[in-house]
Protein backbone atom coordinates (compact mmCIF):
# COMPACT_ATOMS: atom_id res chain seq x y z
CA UNK A 1 0.00 0.00 0.00
CA UNK A 2 1.26 3.69 -1.06
CA UNK A 3 1.18 6.01 1.67
CA UNK A 4 0.67 9.44 0.58
CA UNK A 5 3.60 12.05 1.14
CA UNK A 6 0.79 14.48 3.61
CA UNK A 7 0.75 11.70 5.81
CA UNK A 8 4.36 11.29 6.40
CA UNK A 9 4.67 13.46 9.40
CA UNK A 10 1.17 12.40 11.22
CA UNK A 11 2.11 8.63 11.20
CA UNK A 12 5.72 8.77 12.57
CA UNK A 13 4.19 11.32 15.51
CA UNK A 14 1.20 8.97 16.06
CA UNK A 15 3.71 6.15 15.91
CA UNK A 16 5.93 7.40 18.54
CA UNK A 17 2.54 8.56 21.24
CA UNK A 18 1.69 5.03 20.61
CA UNK A 19 4.81 3.64 21.54
CA UNK A 20 5.30 5.91 24.22
CA UNK A 21 1.43 4.92 25.80
CA UNK A 22 2.45 1.49 25.53
CA UNK A 23 6.08 1.84 27.37
CA UNK A 24 4.33 3.71 30.30
CA UNK A 25 0.99 0.70 30.38
CA UNK A 26 3.92 -1.94 30.46
CA UNK A 27 5.85 -0.26 32.86
CA UNK A 28 3.42 1.31 34.96
CA UNK A 29 0.22 -0.96 34.71
CA UNK A 30 1.29 -4.31 34.54
CA UNK A 31 1.77 -5.29 37.10
CA UNK A 32 -2.31 -4.04 38.32
CA UNK A 33 -4.21 -4.69 35.31
CA UNK A 34 -2.03 -7.60 34.58
CA UNK A 35 -1.67 -9.36 30.91
CA UNK A 36 -4.64 -9.87 29.75
CA UNK A 37 -5.39 -5.98 29.50
CA UNK A 38 -2.34 -5.51 28.64
CA UNK A 39 -3.21 -7.71 25.55
CA UNK A 40 -5.78 -6.06 24.82
CA UNK A 41 -4.61 -2.32 25.08
CA UNK A 42 -1.73 -3.14 23.18
CA UNK A 43 -4.25 -4.34 20.44
CA UNK A 44 -5.95 -1.25 20.75
CA UNK A 45 -3.29 0.80 20.16
CA UNK A 46 -2.00 -0.92 17.19
CA UNK A 47 -5.28 -0.75 15.74
CA UNK A 48 -5.45 2.84 15.63
CA UNK A 49 -1.81 3.21 14.12
CA UNK A 50 -2.94 1.08 11.65
CA UNK A 51 -5.94 3.08 10.62
CA UNK A 52 -4.25 6.25 10.52
CA UNK A 53 -1.39 4.72 7.79
CA UNK A 54 -4.57 3.61 6.09
CA UNK A 55 -6.26 6.72 5.91
CA UNK A 56 -3.42 8.36 4.24
CA UNK A 57 -3.06 5.61 1.36
CA UNK A 58 -3.02 6.38 -2.03
CA UNK A 59 -4.74 4.56 -4.71
CA UNK A 60 -3.67 3.96 -8.33
CA UNK A 61 -6.48 4.55 -10.62
CA UNK A 62 -6.27 5.10 -14.51
CA UNK A 63 -6.00 8.66 -15.44
CA UNK A 64 -9.63 9.07 -17.77
CA UNK A 65 -9.28 12.15 -20.08
CA UNK A 66 -12.69 13.22 -21.77
CA UNK A 67 -13.17 16.72 -22.50
CA UNK A 68 -16.75 16.46 -22.37
CA UNK A 69 -17.34 14.82 -18.84
CA UNK A 70 -16.53 16.08 -15.40
CA UNK A 71 -14.99 14.12 -12.80
CA UNK A 72 -15.31 13.47 -9.65
CA UNK A 73 -12.59 14.98 -7.23
CA UNK A 74 -12.60 12.78 -4.75
CA UNK A 75 -14.10 9.49 -2.86
CA UNK A 76 -16.95 10.17 -1.15
CA UNK A 77 -21.05 10.47 -1.50
CA UNK A 78 -23.05 13.05 -3.55
CA UNK A 79 -24.51 14.89 -0.71
CA UNK A 80 -25.95 18.40 -3.03
CA UNK A 81 -27.05 18.42 -6.26
CA UNK A 82 -28.53 22.05 -6.77
CA UNK A 83 -28.48 25.55 -8.60
CA UNK A 84 -26.70 27.95 -6.69
CA UNK A 85 -24.91 31.62 -6.91
CA UNK A 86 -21.31 31.77 -7.15
CA UNK A 87 -20.50 34.93 -6.07
CA UNK A 88 -17.26 34.51 -5.32
CA UNK A 89 -15.72 34.89 -8.56
CA UNK A 90 -17.99 33.74 -11.58
CA UNK A 91 -20.53 35.19 -10.33
CA UNK A 92 -23.48 33.80 -12.03
CA UNK A 93 -25.65 30.81 -11.07
CA UNK A 94 -23.92 27.35 -11.55
CA UNK A 95 -24.96 23.73 -10.92
CA UNK A 96 -23.16 22.72 -7.81
CA UNK A 97 -22.20 18.73 -6.81
CA UNK A 98 -21.04 18.32 -3.48
CA UNK A 99 -19.58 15.22 -2.39
CA UNK A 100 -18.64 14.03 1.35
CA UNK A 101 -16.15 12.43 2.47
CA UNK A 102 -16.07 9.76 5.22
CA UNK A 103 -13.21 9.16 7.49
CA UNK A 104 -12.79 5.98 5.87
CA UNK A 105 -12.48 7.42 2.23
CA UNK A 106 -9.56 8.28 0.47
CA UNK A 107 -8.77 11.83 1.39
CA UNK A 108 -6.64 12.53 -1.90
CA UNK A 109 -8.05 14.78 -4.38
CA UNK A 110 -7.91 15.21 -8.04
CA UNK A 111 -8.85 18.10 -10.61
CA UNK A 112 -12.34 16.98 -12.43
CA UNK A 113 -11.34 19.16 -15.61
CA UNK A 114 -8.06 19.64 -17.24
CA UNK A 115 -7.07 23.17 -18.26
CA UNK A 116 -5.30 26.21 -17.18
CA UNK A 117 -5.83 27.09 -13.31
CA UNK A 118 -7.04 30.73 -13.68
CA UNK A 119 -8.28 31.56 -10.04
CA UNK A 120 -6.90 29.97 -6.77
CA UNK A 121 -7.80 31.73 -3.10
CA UNK A 122 -7.25 29.94 0.82
CA UNK A 123 -10.35 30.99 2.65
CA UNK A 124 -9.34 30.59 6.47
CA UNK A 125 -13.22 30.07 8.31
CA UNK A 126 -15.09 27.80 10.91
CA UNK A 127 -15.32 23.92 11.37
CA UNK A 128 -18.78 23.20 10.98
CA UNK A 129 -19.83 19.66 9.81
CA UNK A 130 -18.98 18.95 6.18
CA UNK A 131 -22.41 18.49 4.71
CA UNK A 132 -24.14 21.76 6.66
CA UNK A 133 -25.22 23.96 4.10
CA UNK A 134 -23.02 26.79 5.14
CA UNK A 135 -20.45 24.73 5.08
CA UNK A 136 -19.18 26.03 1.65
CA UNK A 137 -19.51 29.91 2.58
CA UNK A 138 -18.35 30.00 6.46
CA UNK A 139 -15.82 26.85 6.80
CA UNK A 140 -12.11 27.18 5.84
CA UNK A 141 -11.60 26.44 2.22
CA UNK A 142 -10.12 26.66 -1.14
CA UNK A 143 -11.27 28.18 -4.58
CA UNK A 144 -9.86 26.92 -7.42
CA UNK A 145 -11.49 27.80 -10.85
CA UNK A 146 -9.82 25.50 -14.02
CA UNK A 147 -11.01 27.39 -17.43
CA UNK A 148 -10.98 24.13 -19.93
CA UNK A 149 -9.61 24.19 -23.61
CA UNK A 150 -13.09 25.34 -24.89
CA UNK A 151 -13.58 28.10 -22.31
CA UNK A 152 -15.63 26.29 -19.78
CA UNK A 153 -14.72 27.90 -16.42
CA UNK A 154 -15.05 24.94 -13.73
CA UNK A 155 -14.73 26.07 -9.78
CA UNK A 156 -13.96 23.55 -6.88
CA UNK A 157 -14.00 24.08 -3.47
CA UNK A 158 -12.31 21.83 -1.15
CA UNK A 159 -14.20 22.68 2.62
CA UNK A 160 -12.29 21.59 6.48
CA UNK A 161 -15.07 19.80 8.32
CA UNK A 162 -15.74 19.12 11.97
CA UNK A 163 -12.52 16.65 12.09
CA UNK A 164 -10.66 17.71 9.49
CA UNK A 165 -7.97 20.25 10.20
CA UNK A 166 -5.72 20.96 7.24
CA UNK A 167 -6.10 21.15 3.99
CA UNK A 168 -3.65 20.87 0.96
CA UNK A 169 -3.91 22.20 -1.95
CA UNK A 170 -1.19 22.03 -5.27
CA UNK A 171 -2.78 24.23 -7.47
CA UNK A 172 -0.90 27.53 -9.04
CA UNK A 173 -2.67 30.24 -10.54
CA UNK A 174 -0.81 30.14 -14.09
CA UNK A 175 -0.24 26.24 -14.43
CA UNK A 176 -1.41 24.01 -16.76
CA UNK A 177 -3.52 20.60 -15.33
CA UNK A 178 -3.91 17.73 -16.47
CA UNK A 179 -7.47 16.11 -15.90
CA UNK A 180 -7.95 13.45 -12.89
CA UNK A 181 -4.41 14.60 -12.13
CA UNK A 182 -3.86 15.09 -8.10
CA UNK A 183 -4.36 18.19 -6.61
CA UNK A 184 -4.34 17.91 -3.17
CA UNK A 185 -5.38 16.27 -0.17
CA UNK A 186 -7.92 17.23 2.88
CA UNK A 187 -6.90 15.21 6.10
CA UNK A 188 -9.71 13.43 7.95
CA UNK A 189 -13.19 14.25 7.09
CA UNK A 190 -14.46 16.65 4.69
CA UNK A 191 -16.17 18.29 1.60
CA UNK A 192 -15.92 19.10 -1.97
CA UNK A 193 -18.04 21.14 -3.90
CA UNK A 194 -17.60 20.98 -7.84
CA UNK A 195 -19.82 24.00 -9.81
CA UNK A 196 -20.28 23.40 -13.08
CA UNK A 197 -22.22 25.63 -16.12
CA UNK A 198 -25.95 25.61 -15.21
CA UNK A 199 -26.68 24.04 -18.52
CA UNK A 200 -24.36 21.05 -17.99
CA UNK A 201 -26.20 17.11 -17.65
CA UNK A 202 -26.33 16.08 -14.54
CA UNK A 203 -24.49 11.91 -14.10
CA UNK A 204 -25.22 11.67 -10.62
CA UNK A 205 -28.48 11.90 -7.75
CA UNK A 206 -27.94 12.60 -3.97
CA UNK A 207 -26.64 9.16 -2.34
CA UNK A 208 -24.70 8.21 -4.85
CA UNK A 209 -21.40 7.18 -4.05
CA UNK A 210 -18.61 8.73 -6.39
CA UNK A 211 -14.66 6.93 -6.77
CA UNK A 212 -12.58 10.43 -7.08
CA UNK A 213 -10.82 10.42 -10.76
CA UNK A 214 -13.00 7.69 -11.79
CA UNK A 215 -16.54 8.53 -11.46
CA UNK A 216 -18.24 11.29 -13.97
CA UNK A 217 -20.22 13.31 -12.59
CA UNK A 218 -21.84 16.06 -14.97
CA UNK A 219 -21.47 16.45 -18.95
CA UNK A 220 -20.43 19.91 -20.26
CA UNK A 221 -22.54 21.89 -22.27
CA UNK A 222 -22.14 21.79 -26.41
CA UNK A 223 -21.55 25.09 -27.37
CA UNK A 224 -21.79 26.15 -31.08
Amino acid sequence: MKINKEGYKIILVSGAVCLLIWWLFYHLLIAKAGMSLMVLGSLFLLFFWFFIVAFFREPRRVKIHDADLVFAPCDGRVVVTEIVSEDEYLKKEMLQISIFMSITNVHMNWVPVGGKVEYFKYHPGRFLVAWHPKSSTENERTTTVVTTPRGEKILFRQIAGLIARRIVSYMTVGHDVEQNSVCGFIKFGSRVDVLVPRDSELLVEIGDGTVGSQTPIARLPKRD
